[in-house]
């Protein structure tokens, strides 16, 4: 296939597996052969002794695999940085028009003199 021919995925799943595994806490470690994440679901509400937790999947990645894996993550955590930090400009900030989120009405406020 030649370098710059694209190729599109088309890959099928069941509802179930769709739903996915809600995990707070991830395990990354490795050998000579691959990376291995565990991805768990822990308590935080405890203060002391051992945190009660369990593991809702574990992946095994090689090591070219992982490095795309790391640098897909990397481009997707800036987009949503750098959309989370656009609403938090003033512009986009209650009663904005950002059509992102629903806005709610807002209370007319009174005309500021210049000073």
């Amino acid at each position: 296939m030649p370098e710059d021919a694209e190729r599109h995925f088309n890959i099928h799943t069941d509802p179930e597996t769709m739903a996915g595994h809600y995990s707070n806490f991830a395990n990354v470690s490795h050998s000579d052969y691959e990376f291995t994440i565990t991805f768990a679901r822990v308590d935080h509400e405890v203060d002391e002794g051992e945190v009660p937790g369990v593991v809702v999947s574990r992946v095994n990645l090689s090591p070219r695999f992982m490095r795309e894996l790391i640098d897909a993550m990397d481009d997707n955590f800036s987009k949503w940085q750098t959309r989370e930090g656009i609403r938090d400009l003033p512009e986009f900030g209650p009663g904005s028009t950002d059509s992102t989120e629903p806005t709610e009405p807002t209370e007319p406020t009174e005309p500021t003199e210049p000073e």
